[in-house]
């Protein structure tokens, strides 16, 4: 069935209560590649609590994403075969705690019609609060349904990308991806069959399946700390990509770096298929 515009502009949830540990906290950062060198201290502290001198863990900022897993305005008929992340904006209002019982308010910012063979982009806002209602995150989600376009709803309006230097990069890092990474992403909450089901992702178009394009985000965000950030994630302010392309596990993603006081920006590509895979990254820092 189509999507119901303009009513799907209703859709919301409020005060939906979540919790998180550090075991979610640490299982984040192994899914997006923290900790492959085991003796690499920086990394070490997003992946362990139990060191012989006490050092406090740290959280990976754009946990964020998952933090949550499931918040949502509500049901929305979308073909879930043809469904991938279009891209993923968040604030950080204030660092995210390795432990918290939180709630979240979850609403449709807006539809828009590619076209019935061009499909929709469905964007979504959750903000997350604390126990004393103080905001930790604003999440801003988009969705692109491949198979659902010529719904009705408008074709513009959509939020202006960052756009990126066009200079040469300031800086580049390789960060590569294990073969099984998309098995281990999965289990912080996005089971969708496409990043583990071989015959799944031959349905929806793909020679195998694809990593999540959350656990390509979380690169992006690797990428930035261990350059412009020194590891520390109470520097984030924003961290924003619009995604171009899958990465398949196994894949190395270059990350394109460019520096502009506290504004760094990043593009992202896989040198082997010659493929822009993130587009319009930015991190705001504090």
């Amino acid at each position: 069935m189509p999507i119901n515009f303009p009513e799907v502009l209703d859709l919301r949830s409020d005060a939906v209560p979540y919790s998180w540990s550090d075991r979610e906290v640490m299982l984040y950062a192994l899914g997006i590649g923290m900790g492959s060198d085991p003796l690499n201290k920086a990394e070490l502290q997003f992946v362990n609590e139990a060191f012989a001198t006490s050092k406090p863990l740290k959280v990976i900022p754009t946990f964020a994403s998952v933090c949550v897993w499931g918040a949502r305005p509500g049901v929305i008929d979308l073909n879930r075969v043809m469904i991938v992340d279009a891209g993923r904006e968040i604030t950080f209002h204030k660092p995210i705690p390795v432990m918290a019982s939180v709630t979240a308010d979850a609403r449709v910012r807006g539809a828009y019609d590619k076209g019935k063979e061009k499909g929709a982009i469905i964007q979504s806002e959750i903000v997350v609060r604390d126990d004393d209602g103080d905001e930790i995150v604003t999440i801003l989600s988009s969705t692109f349904a491949r198979g659902d376009g010529g719904f009705g709803g408008p074709s513009e309006g959509m939020p202006v990308p960052h756009q990126v230097p066009r200079r040469a990069p300031d800086k580049s890092v390789d960060i590569p991806t294990r073969p099984n990474q998309a098995l281990i992403y999965r289990l912080s909450g996005d089971r969708n069959p496409l990043h583990s089901d071989p015959e799944f992702a031959r349905q929806a178009g793909f020679p195998r399946p694809i990593l999540h394009g959350m656990c390509t985000y979380g690169l992006t965000c690797r990428a930035v700390l261990q350059t412009y950030a020194d590891y520390d994630p109470s520097a984030f302010r924003l961290h924003r990509v619009r995604f171009s392309a899958p990465v398949f596990p196994g894949e190395t993603v270059t990350i394109n770096l460019w520096e502009d006081g506290n504004s760094i920006s990043f593009e992202g590509h896989v040198r082997e298929r010659q493929v822009i895979v993130v587009r319009n990254g930015q991190t705001v820092l504090g």
